[in-house]
């Protein structure tokens, strides 16, 4: 059996993490049985979210997960199409992961608002004589990783801005196609439908969520993904 180590549904999200989403909906195009365990993270490889026990292997990083389904299960996720649309699919997915996933993470950790709306939720199990110390620490923590990786840099108008960007290149990019590159999902739309998603949550108020809602094409491809992997939520 499969077993996904997630963070659990949270927000109405099936996972916050855009990467989590990522890596279930791949189980979920594959077609492969699987169940999610949401106590792993104290023994994750990586020390990160998501990775993958598949018989005992042992799989972290969502990318590296795709890449052990399609050799292990012989699974083409961009089956039916050709060498530069998969390269196109890419470049979204890496534009997404290594470049909005950031203006992402300042607009919920560095925000404080939104920060008490989401993250602060995560401490929840800690006992409360530690709570406001463990809390500032790890945002500190996830703030210095802004600075560090160079976005966090920038002024909070910046970073939407760029964010924005992202956002304006996608909805371009995807046109009036049901899917990124066209009639069937593609791998990348494990990416792409995780990070819409988790834009458009209500619980958090972004510059980056009132963008995607701007463009009606990315609000329809987040129904249309829901009802195609998550009927139960869009029912």
């Amino acid at each position: 059996m499969i077993t996904l180590y997630t963070f659990g549904p949270a927000l109405g999200l099936p996972d916050l993490s855009p990467f989590v989403m990522k890596a279930e909906l791949l189980l979920k195009m594959a077609g492969l049985p699987y169940q999610c365990n949401s106590h792993g993270f104290r023994q994750a490889p990586k020390g990160k979210l998501p990775y993958l026990d598949d018989d005992g292997e042992r799989i972290a990083d969502s990318t590296l997960i795709r890449f052990h389904l399609e050799r292990k299960y012989a699974i083409d996720f961009d089956a039916g199409y050709g060498e530069s649309e998969r390269a196109l699919a890419w470049a979204v997915e890496k534009m997404l992961e290594e470049h909005l996933y950031f203006a992402v993470v300042h607009a919920r950790w560095a925000v404080a608002a939104n920060f008490e709306r989401g993250p602060a939720r995560f401490f929840a199990a800690v006992p409360a004589p530690l709570r406001p110390l463990i809390k500032a620490m790890v945002r500190r923590k996830v703030i210095n990783t802004l600075q560090a990786q160079g976005l966090g840099r920038h002024s909070p108008a910046e970073i939407d801005t760029l964010g924005c960007r992202d956002i304006d290149a996608l909805a371009a990019l995807l046109g009036d196609k049901p899917y990124l590159l066209g009639d069937t999902p593609c791998g990348a739309d494990a990416s792409v439908y995780a990070f819409v998603a988790g834009l458009l949550c209500p619980v958090f108020e972004t510059a980056l969520r009132t963008q995607v809602e701007r463009h009606a094409n990315l609000c329809a491809y987040a129904k249309r993904m829901q009802a195609r992997y998550y009927p139960e939520a869009a029912g």
